[in-house]
């Protein structure tokens, strides 16, 4: 077996810990073997679980492109993919929260509040950008937007600045988190924006080295 295939299924079985750990905490919470298993307010605490879950996946998805150029290592890249759908899995289980424990499929209500309350909006949004990337990350999908396909996968960026920004409104009082996810992105941001100038200028470099004439006979 190759060593890639161990990697992404030992990355699979880890990236279903968090969600495994919720299953449990309903578990303990129903028949009665730990009535804290989800804390005295589950609704916040799967909320700020599955917050943090799609955060850290979404970010993590986007730093295996530095890694494989740092080490050259190029399998690393079928990774990506993988983690980038745990983030919308994630941001699907936060996205449910809100729908039962906050409305409880009150639809009217949650139009409202996505109209009315900015991080809900901006919260909303990040998930549309998720849904969009989920669904076509496919070899159809590859295939049919060819080279769209790249454009649009770099909205994930995109949902990462949603995603901090949406923490950010969120906390009303202690911003240290935010902040913590802020600077990470603002790391991702500039190793990319560094990498894109590196490349640029080697295109341009080699557009300008002269081209030497064949010998006179």
């Amino acid at each position: 077996m190759k060593r890639i295939t161990v990697i992404k299924v030992l990355v699979f079985a880890a990236a279903l810990i968090p969600a495994a750990a919720l299953v449990y905490g309903f578990y303990a919470l129903y028949y009665g073997i730990d009535q804290d298993a989800l804390t005295a307010n589950p609704g916040d605490y799967i909320t700020d679980q599955t917050g943090t879950w799609t955060l850290a996946f979404l970010f993590i998805s986007l730093t295996v492109t530095p890694l494989r150029l740092l080490t050259k290592w190029n399998e690393i890249i079928k990774l990506r993919r993988m983690l980038g759908l745990f983030a919308f899995f994630y941001a699907t289980l936060h996205l449910l929260t809100w729908v039962v424990f906050n409305h409880f499929f009150d639809w009217k209500e949650m139009i409202k509040d996505v109209g009315e309350r900015p991080f809900i909006t901006v919260g909303m949004a990040t998930w549309v950008i998720l849904f969009a990337l989920a669904v076509t990350s496919n070899q159809i999908s590859i295939r049919k937007l060819k080279r769209r396909w790249q454009t649009l996968h770099r909205l994930a960026y995109v949902a990462a600045i949603g995603g901090v920004i949406h923490f950010w409104w969120l906390v009303k009082a202690d911003l240290t988190l935010p902040r913590r996810w802020a600077a990470a992105l603002v790391l991702l941001l500039g190793i990319r924006l560094w990498w894109m100038a590196q490349k640029r200028g080697f295109y341009q470099r080699i557009e300008r080295r002269p081209v030497s004439s064949p010998p006179l006979s």
